[in-house]
């Protein structure tokens, strides 16, 4: 191998150990990222969990004695898919996972209704806002940057406008495309109705129960007019925190994985290297042993 290709190998091995070092401090602060954010939801979905339950027992069990609007069945006119990815990148497939499946939701469940124009997207993340751009779907009110600081006060304001539009009649479905947390490694990529509240068959519950009568105190309209709102914004806060550990999660285990290949790249390079380096000093001293010789018989 001539000078000129040992040095591009050397470039080259250079450029990996820069490319090496970026990947071992993102998956650092991936890891730290993760850390909090997977603290945020294990504390938060037992309680989103539990509220989410005594939601879908209060709508099932005070049907016909009590008008909750957010609870209302109609006809599947109008659709609205709020869209979770992330703002970044370099996490994996995490994101083409995501807009994947919410292509096949369309496809899927309301192809009829895509094609005049009935489906409509929101998104929350900058990688799902720019790919929705290039495509035929309508998309709303922007909130890519909610994920900047996914407090419940601002991610309030975005459940505020899918459920006003439910509430004036704009979409007659609201679903969720987001990740949910498992660990580290695993997401599960999921599709959930938001609004109407999912209603319980009478007779049983989720846990085969019975659905319980709950008592309400002073009033129950009052009460479930108060308490509904604030158990919606609650379940979409559930699932911005989810969909946060879930990107730190993809992020750190792409980032681990593009560390360990740049580590075989590495040794891949460094043993081309010493062999070409050895072929060269072999063929110096070749050169070297053939002179001295040419001139002693000379």
């Amino acid at each position: 191998m001539p000078g000129g290709k040992l040095k591009e190998v050397r470039t080259r091995i250079q450029s990996v150990i820069s490319t090496q070092q970026i990947t071992k401090a993102m998956k650092m602060v991936s890891a730290a990222k993760l850390r909090r954010a997977q603290e945020a939801i294990i504390q938060m979905r037992p309680y989103s969990d539990k509220l989410l339950e005594m939601l879908r027992n209060i709508v099932s069990g005070t049907e016909g004695s009590l008008d909750i609007a957010f609870a209302a069945q109609r006809e599947v006119k109008s659709v609205l898919i709020i869209l979770v990815t992330s703002d970044k990148g370099l996490c994996g497939a995490f994101n083409s996972s995501l807009i994947k499946m919410t292509r096949s939701v369309i496809q899927e469940k309301y192809a009829n209704l895509a094609a005049g124009g009935k489906v409509e997207i929101m998104t929350i993340g900058n990688k799902g806002h720019t790919y929705f751009k290039r495509e035929p779907y309508p998309l709303n009110k922007d909130f890519t940057g909610l994920l900047a600081r996914p407090t419940f006060e601002n991610v309030s304001q975005a459940a505020n406008y899918a459920m006003n539009g439910f509430l004036e009649g704009r979409y007659d479905r609201v679903e969720f495309v987001y990740s949910r947390f498992k660990n580290a490694a695993t997401q599960i990529f999921s599709n959930e109705q938001f609004l109407p509240i999912p209603r319980i068959e009478p007779g049983t519950s989720t846990k085969g129960r019975r659905i319980p009568d709950f008592i309400f105190e002073p009033d129950k309209k009052e009460i479930v007019e108060y308490l509904v709102p604030k158990i919606l914004k609650t379940q979409f806060f559930k699932v911005i925190l989810d969909n946060n550990a879930s990107e730190h999660g993809a992020r750190m285990t792409a980032m681990d994985k593009a560390t360990e290949n740049a580590s075989e790249l590495l040794r891949e390079l460094r043993i081309s290297y010493n062999r070409a380096r050895q072929a060269a000093i072999t063929t110096e001293l070749t050169e070297i042993v053939s002179g001295a010789a040419a001139l002693e018989e000379s």
